[in-house]
């Protein structure tokens, strides 16, 4: 270690996200690969909910009833979910939209991330609940679903569905979801750069990196 070095440039980078957004899953990965490569950063990630279905049944709706109503029917759905696999596969992520027999309420994962967070870094829980959904088919509104994913990020299974059993940080995640609407954001991903510097979409490496860039340079 060289203790003369300079300090690493700090950053605050808030994401603002759903669960079951496919674009969400993008753009999250492509972020986390730019911010990989540049080990000259010190990036702090703040995670912060977006509900794209507030009104969705705690247990969730068959995943046709949902289809029909939002697209008008499975065949406009294939052609985009076509669209957002292939796009997926240049980042290593195998979309199976196939899979999916429910379209759950994303409020409990959400909740999850709020209680592990004291615990550590939350990237790699974020990353394990958009595997088991978008990937797996596995349906993330169940709280045995959330408690066996913080079980495989070493969290501890018991205490995760005791806290999923309980309204807490229910009123949280709506309360955060309300302020991201407030703040003018009406689509996700959404990446805020201190707190000055916002940009939405499940944006190419390049766009994020040049995000990154004037963030330094204003900060």
């Amino acid at each position: 270690m060289n203790v003369l070095a300079p300090p690493r440039p700090r950053l605050s980078v808030e994401i603002v996200f759903d669960l079951v957004c496919p674009w969400c899953y993008l753009g999250v990965r492509r972020l986390l690969r730019v911010l990989a490569e540049r080990p000259d950063l010190h990036a702090e990630l703040l995670w912060r909910p977006f509900l794209l279905n507030p009104d969705i049944a705690p247990g969730g709706v068959p995943r046709q009833d949902w289809l029909t109503r939002k697209f008008g029917g499975e065949e406009r759905a294939r052609r985009l979910h076509g669209t957002i696999a292939e796009l997926g596969q240049a980042e290593g992520i195998a979309f199976r939209f196939e899979l999916m027999r429910r379209i759950p309420s994303s409020l409990d994962g959400h909740r999850l991330l709020r209680w592990a967070a004291p615990q550590g870094p939350l990237d790699g829980l974020v990353e394990r609940i958009f595997q088991a959904y978008f990937s797996e088919g596995q349906d993330i509104g169940q709280h045995s679903v959330l408690a066996a994913l913080a079980a495989a990020e070493g969290l501890d299974p018991v205490e995760a569905r005791q806290f999923l059993a309980s309204p807490a940080e229910t009123e949280w995640v709506h309360l955060e979801n309300l302020r991201a609407h407030r703040l003018g954001i009406n689509g996700v991903p959404c990446f805020l750069v201190d707190g000055q510097h916002a940009i939405a979409g499940a944006q190419e490496g390049e766009v994020l990196q040049r995000l990154i860039e004037v963030a330094l340079t204003t900060s």
